[in-house]
């Protein structure tokens, strides 16, 4: 997992998508941490993706980097917790303007059954699970 969080980490953008009914949503995301052994990514409860999250927990995120991409799939799991709103946005401290870990809004979530799979054009694909 933490190969992960650094691919995700220096590549800056990733790209989540979601379902509402039976279309596809993708949109550009860049925040990612690692929390007590768990990938987070962080978005705002009044957004549609936690609207799409809620409705179907399902979700995968792609990012490229030096002719390599990766897909992470799995559930995505919202953690109300305080702490780990604070860790994600003490690890975002420009989010800070727009989150607090005690407002409504600021949710964090984790991947939970994830597969991410490493892909070039030059070598075999590789997959890890978490």
């Amino acid at each position: 997992m933490k190969e992960v969080f650094d691919f995700l980490k220096s590549a800056g953008t990733y790209y989540l998508a979601t379902v509402e009914g039976d279309q596809p949503r993708v949109r550009p995301f860049g925040t990612v941490d690692i929390f007590e052994d768990k990938l987070y990514i962080q978005t705002g409860k009044s957004k549609d993706v936690s609207k799409q999250l809620a409705a179907n927990p399902k979700a995968e995120i792609c990012a490229f980097k030096d002719g390599t991409w990766l897909r992470v799939s799995g559930e995505l799991v919202s953690d109300d917790r305080r702490e780990a709103k604070v860790h994600m946005l003490d690890n975002y401290p420009e989010l800070k303007g727009m989150y607090s870990a005690d407002d409504d809004n600021t949710q964090v979530l984790y991947f939970k059954n994830a597969t991410a799979t490493f892909s070039s054009f030059t070598a075999p694909p590789r997959t890890i699970n978490f």
